[in-house]
């Protein structure tokens, strides 16, 4: 079953048969048996297993028993713990391995791996005996109370009737003060110490007085009157207690053996097709539905022919489906009590019940049977179809129960007023029916009507019918089923029934005649048959090829069609959600644009915020910077001050220099035209004029070549010193535009350029020595070569001394030194004032620029600041 792990070792029902209880090692489930559905589950602890659990007889309550020997008492409906058995004495503990529960559920016997049986009085919830069985008794696997006549029926457990089974032992335990000891017929109780002798004693019967109960008769708590009483106040019994008071107030008598030899008989011919008549599509209840009226009909062979039993017991089935045995003995008890006289004018309907119910309903509603009588209705119509049904046609179940609590618990006569009640009760509609199928509709279906206003005016008519009318003179009071073989029942026309069941075996044999001729028949013609089909074996065999063949064409074109229109089902579904993806999609698409959206207008509130604050942080560095120009202003006007100073100083230095240098130059100069024209002299005199032209030419253009490389060594560091200047400029009007926080940089530039430019003129000045080394290694070389020639002329001759004096006078350049240095003062005096109009020039484009720089960021930031009011907006 499901909700098991292990195997299902027990199996215990409870006495309405509604309820049972599957037990297994690791868990006990509680069913529900007219749904089959599991109500609750008993989960407990791996460590503590479960010896068993059951329902004790007679009773709502549930017994769960452990392998640790703890034992609970639980109520069935509410599951709700009623007591727990306190743990036995530690003299005589054994484990719990088997149980018996007496009929009355009064006392419990638990036995185990020992000889000791444990007797657990369960009213006063202790131990009250431990019984000791003979030495060679080792354990009990089994235990069973066995009826007996003196026991009164209930089960009482003298330690004789106790049947033990006997198994060889893994373990002995020791008895304790209250074990007795079981021997042939006695039982005796040992004495408390070793030496003593052991004393017995036989076990009297009065000592069950205490649970005397008859079987046939209601206890103590549940005789007739108090329940009519309880039923008058309350309308009907509680639920959880009707089923046992229905057997207590139909006193069952339980006859299993008689019912199982009923059962045995199998389904009886007449209910073999009682499916195709009565489709029920629960297969239990139609078989259990079979079964009981099998029973019936072997019981009473009038039954297998009664039409309405089915009707008459479906609703018993339905309601015991799962006890059989007291379904069938409700059906019979119903029978032989309540359907009194039912069967004298079978197979037609009860004339003489009809008869008595309509002489009621002529007392009690004339007007009602008048209107019946007029339009041709008569009680076959309005009272048979619910006496052959027993109401269960047009009642719902719970009023169904309610009618037959008051039935059970009255006279038989109850049940044929409740038929005249209900037609009382319903007279407005029926009064307003005028057709036989409306009056038959109304008698086969449900109507709206108060169920315990029909019981009440069942009363009434009771109590208010004449006796010479009454039911309650015609029929017998309630009678019993007897006990151990149900009664015979022969109250129907004997002959009648026989000659049915005369002419059913006659049809039966005839048509078993006739089954056995067309056998015959029908064997020669198979033999023809398979003559003929040898014959044409071949041929079919082809034809069967063919049609095998053309039928898995057909199939193949029907699996490829199935395919082809699966795959398009495939495609559209597909489309379909893709079309549901694209909208969801398209939603979340919307959502996160929506999310995007409102980002954004958080981020424009917060860059407004951001950038007013930065406005409002630039006017104060633009006014911090305005101030810091002006103070930088000044001190450039005298940083500018300062080196024009120095310029001018070492423009003089430099011009000194110049001046010196040129002197000394001219006067080189005139040293060597002086060699050279003592040198000219001591050339011969034929060559004078030719010698005299060259010479003067020469002498031309080295006094040209020299003036002008002078002049492009002076311009070419006069560029050099503006082009630096002005990079110089551009550097600190570039880093002027800047914020003061670069002006550190500036003046590092500054101070770096500045370097340069003295490492500049340090190289110059080297290369100006250098070049004065040269020049003067050159003038030595120069006029030793001349000291030379003129050594070697003046060998040869004194004589054109004079020329060459004139030939040197000649070639001396036109211009004076002193024409020379004033021309390079008045270049350097230029330059100097060019530069100095240059860099005011500049001084005033920077100053120039920086305003159009601040007005520009002020312009940047009020733009800035409108944007975002815009955007807004």
């Amino acid at each position: 079953m499901r909700g098991h792990e292990s195997s299902v070792f027990s199996i215990s029902v409870h006495a309405s048969g509604r309820y049972a209880i599957t037990t297994s090692s690791d868990t006990a489930q509680l069913w529900d048996l007219d749904t089959f559905q599991r109500k609750r589950k008993l989960n407990i602890l791996q460590s503590v297993g479960i010896q068993k659990v059951f329902f004790l007889p007679l009773s709502n309550t549930i017994l769960s028993c452990f392998k640790d020997n703890s034992i609970f008492a639980w109520e069935c409906d509410t599951l709700f713990c009623k007591y727990q058995l306190p743990p036995p004495p530690e003299s005589s503990s054994i484990l719990y391995k088997v149980f018996a529960v007496t009929r009355d559920g009064r006392i419990l016997a638990a036995g185990g791996k020992s000889n000791h049986l444990h007797l657990w009085c369960l009213e006063a919830k202790q131990l009250f005996r431990i019984i000791q069985m003979p030495t060679k008794v080792r354990a009990i696997r089994y235990l069973e109370f066995l009826p007996d006549s003196f026991d009164a029926g209930s089960n009482q457990p003298p330690p004789p009737l106790v049947k033990v089974i006997e198994d060889l032992p893994k373990s002995k335990l020791t008895s304790g003060d209250l074990k007795m000891k079981v021997t042939s017929g006695r039982v005796q109780r040992p004495a408390k110490s070793r030496e003593k002798q052991i004393q017995t004693r036989i076990l009297k019967q009065d000592l069950t007085g205490h649970f005397e109960n008859k079987e046939n008769e209601l206890s103590d708590g549940l005789n007739k009157k108090r329940l009519q009483i309880l039923l008058k106040g309350y309308g009907e019994y509680p639920t959880k207690y009707r089923m046992f008071i229905w057997r207590s107030l139909l006193q069952l008598p339980e006859n299993h053996t008689a019912f199982s030899s009923l059962i045995d008989k199998g389904i009886h011919v007449a209910f073999l097709n009682l499916q195709k008549k009565y489709p029920i599509k629960s297969r239990k209840l139609l078989r259990v539905l079979q079964r009981t009226l099998s029973a019936l009909a072997h019981w009473s062979a009038i039954f297998s022919d009664t039409p309405y039993l089915p009707l008459l017991a479906f609703p018993f089935v339905k309601l015991f489906q799962n006890n059989q045995l007291i379904c069938f003995e409700v059906v019979a008890t119903l029978i032989i009590n309540w359907c009194q006289h039912w069967f004298e004018y079978f197979p037609n309907p009860p004339i003489n019940i009809l008869s008595m119910i309509e002489n009621v309903l002529a007392f009690h509603d004339k007007e009602l049977l008048q209107h019946y009588r007029d339009h041709d209705i008569t009680s076959q119509v309005y009272a048979w179809p619910l006496l052959e049904t027993v109401f269960s046609e047009v009642l719902t179940r719970e009023e169904w129960l309610k009618l037959f609590d008051n039935v059970f618990s009255n006279h038989p006569s109850f049940l044929l007023l409740t038929v005249v009640a209900y037609n009382i009760c319903s007279r407005a509609p029926l009064l307003n029916c005028s057709l036989k199928d409306d009056f038959e509709y109304f008698f086969h279906h449900r109507n709206n009507l108060d169920i315990s206003a029909v019981i009440r005016e069942v009363y009434h008519l009771m109590d208010t019918t004449p006796a010479d009318i009454h039911p309650d003179n015609m029929l017998d009071v309630f009678v019993a089923l007897t006990k151990g073989q149900y009664p015979v029942f022969n109250q129907y026309p004997k002959f009648i029934v026989d000659y049915q069941t005369q002419e059913r075996e006659r049809i039966r044999n005839d048509e078993l005649d006739y089954l056995r001729e067309r056998q015959t028949v029908e064997n020669m013609q198979a033999e023809v048959d398979q003559q003929r089909v040898e014959d044409e074996a071949w041929y079919q065999k082809q034809e069967l090829l063919r049609k095998a063949e053309e039928t898995r064409r057909e199939m193949l074109l029907q699996e490829e069609e199935k395919m082809i229109q699966q795959r398009q089902r495939l495609a559209a579904v597909k489309r379909e959600l893709k079309a549901k993806e694209m909208h969801l999609q398209e939603a979340a698409r919307r959502r996160f644009l929506k999310l995007q959206q409102d980002q954004r207008e958080m981020e424009l509130r917060r860059l407004e915020d951001e950038i007013e604050r930065k406005v409002h942080m630039r006017d104060q560095e633009m006014a911090t910077a305005v101030k810091d120009l002006e103070m930088r202003h000044l001190e450039l006007e005298s940083q500018k001050r300062l080196y024009e100073k120095n310029l001018t100083r070492n423009q003089e230095t430099a011009a000194k220099e110049m001046r010196e240098d040129a002197d000394a130059y001219r006067r080189k100069v005139n040293l060597e035209e002086h060699t050279f024209h003592r040198l000219i002299e001591t050339d011969q005199t034929q060559n004078q004029k030719t010698q005299k032209l060259i010479e003067e030419n020469l002498a031309k253009a080295e006094q040209a070549c020299l003036n002008t490389d002078w002049r492009i060594q002076a311009l070419h560091k006069q560029r050099c010193d503006d082009l630096q200047r002005n990079e110089c400029y551009q550097e600190m009007a570039k880093l002027l535009r800047k914020n003061r926080r670069k002006e550190i940089e500036v003046l590092n530039a500054m101070m770096e350029k500045e370097a340069k430019t003295w490492e500049e003129a340090e190289e110059k000045d080297f290369r100006l020595k250098s070049e004065k080394k040269a020049s003067a290694l050159s003038d030595a070389s120069r006029q030793w070569f001349l000291e030379k020639e003129i050594n070697d002329a003046l060998e040869h001759t004194e004589g054109p001394r004079s020329q060459y004096e004139q030939v040197a006078s000649s070639c001396l350049p036109r211009t004076s030194p002193g024409s020379d240095v004033s021309e390079v003062d008045a270049s350097t005096w230029i330059s100097l004032n060019q530069r100095k109009t240059q860099w005011d020039t500049m001084e005033q484009d920077l100053l120039d620029r920086v305003r159009n720089l601040r007005q520009r960021l002020t312009a940047r930031a009020r733009h800035s600041c409108r944007t975002p009011h815009l955007l807004a907006t």
